[in-house]
């Protein structure tokens, strides 16, 4: 059955790296860049809003809402002197299934205290399956449009996700988002569109990666499918790029990340392995292919034997061992680049779909990728292998991805920028989030990429936003001063308590550096009305 789909589909060519796949035209199109292209106008914008009106003030105004009152200067990124500025990641149910913002009152609030904080920003991720929810090409963006337009009152910038994947697996998770209804009942008609690993496990949380450019939504290629989102939320949102909406992320997999769902996007496991997402027809079909075409067909029926189960300690694995494992050998390296080629090939295709939709529209497109570090200190780094970085002690699995979206000028996004090696060690000690951090950060430092960290959990310690400083000053610091942000994930409850709040708030101080935030009274006022407007804000929030 195999052998058909393949000779009819595909060919070697579909499934080579990606510098054999992009053709001459598109070379013409995007000629490889050094430096990202810079995306910002050099104009100053000084910015001051009303937080109880839609009408801005004249620029470099002051206004008073009642409460206190305050002055917010913007510079864009390559202006900015000194600091690097916090956005805040809004809840994953900001809008409801209806396409309606589902607390209108208490996002007020809470969006007026963030502002007063002197949070730059927020993050508003924008789900796929809300937005073009039941027919394909028919866009609902209602309730986005209202929620960017109350951050735009509150002074606020936003930055915006746009989600290709579902939330959450369990079926009764209240904030579940699955995937548009219409791309499900695809899938149910055939089950081949959705990841597979060895055991015939269906994972449905994004498109298999290995059907990307065959018409199977319904005449378009899931390619296609994400592009004409990306235009049409381009042409509602027009006049707010670049001045309210400054970045957008494009997802490119489970969780918004480029990988594949080898591990559960919500509560990975710091021991877990993970599963090589190979074994749907597609993928099969191109693995297939490319075993054919350098004459060893043996290797192109499936992933490779010997990864163990899910848990297991990876020297008990005979692919991953690290002295002698079959990751070394002739053929872990040949599944192993086919593998992490593939995803590599899927990136470029969003990417070069995302820089001409979104090319002189001033905002800043980047893209994430995953903190998989907790296998970092052996050879083999498993569960970076099963998610797709083909990433060992003798290969760099980073380099070749940040040199990707440099080309295309994106920006990088990844996590675990609160997390240190001593606490990991007492969890597993084959993990290192600060190792795999300083090699991600030193392959974006080579490509010139500004870079937008965040947090791995919602630790509000002060030994995490410590941590958060310290790795940003790693990248940040040093001669040429790169562009860097972080995205605080998430806003909650938890959030506004008062002790937690004044960490936070210090944290942004710390971050931004006291010219992003001016005002006009003196800072024990601010912390009183910051503090005060944050416990108003938390009675409004379930008590859960």
């Amino acid at each position: 059955m195999m052998a058909s789909q393949s000779t009819t589909t595909f060919s070697p060519s579909f499934i080579s790296t990606r510098t054999n796949t992009t053709d001459s035209t598109h070379l013409t199109r995007f000629p490889f860049r050094t430096r990202p292209q810079t995306r910002f106008s050099t104009r100053r914008l000084v910015l001051s809003s009303r937080l109880n009106s839609s009408k801005s003030s004249d620029a470099g105004g002051s206004v008073n809402n009642g409460d206190f009152a305050y002055e917010l200067h913007h510079d864009f990124y390559r202006h900015r002197k000194k600091g690097s500025p916090v956005f805040v990641t809004l809840p994953v149910n900001s809008v409801g299934l209806e396409g309606r913002i589902s607390r209108p009152k208490a996002m007020m609030l809470s969006l007026r205290a963030l502002a007063a904080a002197g949070v730059e920003g927020v993050v508003v991720e924008i789900w796929w399956g809300l937005v073009e929810r039941n027919e394909p090409r028919v866009y609902d963006w209602r309730g986005y449009r209202e929620l960017i337009a109350m951050a735009s009152m509150c002074g606020l910038k936003v930055r915006t996700v746009l989600a290709f994947h579902q939330y959450g697996t369990v079926t009764d998770d209240p904030n579940r988002i699955p995937l548009p209804l219409w791309v499900l009942d695809e899938i149910q008609k055939d089950p081949e569109l959705a990841y597979s690993d060895r055991f015939g496990r269906r994972n449905i949380e994004y498109i298999s990666l290995g059907c990307d450019i065959f018409p199977v939504l319904r005449g378009r290629s899931p390619i296609q499918a994400y592009a004409d989102f990306m235009r049409d939320f381009r042409e509602t949102f027009r006049p707010s790029l670049g001045c309210i909406i400054t970045g957008v992320l494009i997802g490119m997999g489970p969780g918004g990340e480029l990988r594949y769902p080898s591990f559960s996007s919500l509560k990975p496991n710091h021991h877990e392995l993970g599963e090589f997402q190979c074994y749907d027809k597609y993928m099969l079909a191109s693995l297939n292919a490319c075993a054919r075409d350098i004459d060893k067909r043996e290797w192109g029926n499936g992933g490779p034997f010997g990864t163990g189960s899910l848990m297991q300690n990876p020297e008990h694995a005979d692919f991953f061992r690290n002295k002698d494992g079959s990751w070394n050998t002739p053929y872990g390296e040949f599944f192993l680049k086919w593998y992490s080629d593939m995803l590599l090939l899927h990136g470029e295709r969003i990417c070069r779909e995302a820089e001409t939709i979104f090319r002189g529209t001033e905002v800043r497109i980047s893209a994430k990728l995953a903190a998989i570090h907790w296998h970092y200190a052996t050879q083999s780094h498993p569960s970076e292998l099963t998610a797709g970085y083909y990433n060992t002690s003798n290969r760099d699995g980073y380099f070749p991805i940040a040199r990707m979206f440099s080309k295309y000028g994106f920006s990088i996004c990844c996590s675990c920028f609160e997390m240190q090696d001593a606490v990991m060690k007492t969890i597993n000690p084959d993990g290192s989030p600060e190792g795999f951090l300083r090699q991600l950060l030193l392959a974006a430092r080579l490509c010139d990429l500004s870079l937008e960290g965040q947090n791995y959990s919602t630790n509000l310690d002060d030994g995490a936003f410590n941590q958060v400083l310290k790795m940003s000053k790693f990248y940040s610091n040093g001669i040429e001063k790169r562009p860097f942000s972080f995205n605080f994930v998430r806003m909650d409850k938890k959030m506004f308590e008062p002790r937690n709040w004044d960490r936070f708030t210090r944290f942004v101080r710390q971050m931004s550096g006291r010219n992003i935030f001016r005002s006009r009274l003196n800072s024990s006022d601010i912390r009183s009305k910051t503090t005060s407007k944050a416990t108003e804000v938390g009675l409004l929030y379930p008590h859960s």
